[in-house]
């Protein structure tokens, strides 16, 4: 059991919940996830498994995709629809075109300020934790991309957003900052990740799925090999004399003759399609495995 599940993830369980259920439902302790999401939030949560694990570091800033609703008339402490109003209620009717044109503050690569209940660090401890004992959270404005924000409708009080996003992007910043934007404060109402990295949500399955395909013994069925990870690095076959070379970190050469460009890093992959590991250039068509399966 190595590779990728990817998990529907229903609302109101944390990433960590999640992550306990599979490894009771795959019986294995090594399982991670690729990207935290909010208790709120549901959808693509892609789940690594056995030497899997391994490959997590490459999908730290993975782009994502999101469908997000938000709420105007007053904002929260979370910024979302979990916390405590921080703001008076106020009756709103949106402008479609005036929302239209405060998203352009949120297109393109610009700084964004983490809501105070997040993940991030602060000396040493996560913000979520500290704003929990009413510590006071001061984070550090950090560059994210919007490559798409679309406003696809707006009812009422309600607009909701298709975000495409660089890893990292707050959706709930982005409802805050609305709200703050057009003085009657707003906060994320609900929010469905579509997309992370190379995995959708039409490869997404729930986890009443998973656990049935275990009980019949057909768990494999969900899992993404790891050889068909990380589809951006190409691919470089090595025999069974050179793959055993580099499970003891030797480096491995690929063929000056391949059809693909040089690139920074590759996978080593055998002829029966086993990723051996990750190998990084040193030399041009000479390889360092900097991650070993």
């Amino acid at each position: 059991m190595d590779g990728v599940i990817v998990v529907d993830k229903p609302a109101d369980w944390t990433s960590h919940d999640v992550v306990n259920k599979m490894r009771r439902i795959a019986g294995t302790k090594k399982v991670g996830h690729l990207g935290t999401l909010d208790p709120i939030a549901t959808g693509v949560l892609p789940l690594v498994i056995g030497r899997a694990t391994r490959l997590a570091q490459f999908y730290v800033r993975s782009d994502k995709m999101y469908d997000a609703l938000v709420r105007f008339g007053w904002s929260t402490n979370t910024y979302d629809c979990a916390g405590e109003a921080t703001s008076e209620k106020m009756s709103v009717t949106l402008d479609p075109s005036e929302v239209d044109r405060l998203l352009d503050r949120f297109r393109g690569e610009f700084l964004q300020t983490p809501p105070p209940v997040s993940a991030k660090k602060v000396g040493g401890q996560r913000a979520y934790k500290l704003a929990r004992q009413r510590i006071p959270v001061d984070l550090e404005p950090v560059s994210v991309h919007v490559y798409e924000l679309k406003l696809v409708e707006c009812s009422g009080a309600e607009a909701r957003l298709e975000a495409h996003c660089s890893g990292g992007t707050y959706l709930r910043s982005i409802a805050h900052d609305l709200g703050q934007a057009l003085g009657c404060g707003a906060h994320l109402q609900s929010l469905r990740r579509t997309a992370s990295g190379e995995f959708d949500i039409e490869h997404a399955r729930t986890l009443e799925q998973i656990a049935c395909l275990a009980a019949g013994n057909r768990l494999p069925e969900c899992l993404v090999p790891p050889h068909l990870l990380l589809p951006g690095l190409p691919t470089v076959f090595v025999d069974e004399l050179t793959s055993t070379s580099i499970r003891r970190g030797c480096n491995f050469p690929a063929s000056p003759f391949r059809s693909e460009p040089a690139a920074r890093q590759v996978k080593a992959v055998t002829s029966r399609g086993e990723l051996v590991a990750i190998g990084e250039a040193v030399l041009p068509n000479l390889y360092h495995p900097v991650v070993v399966l």
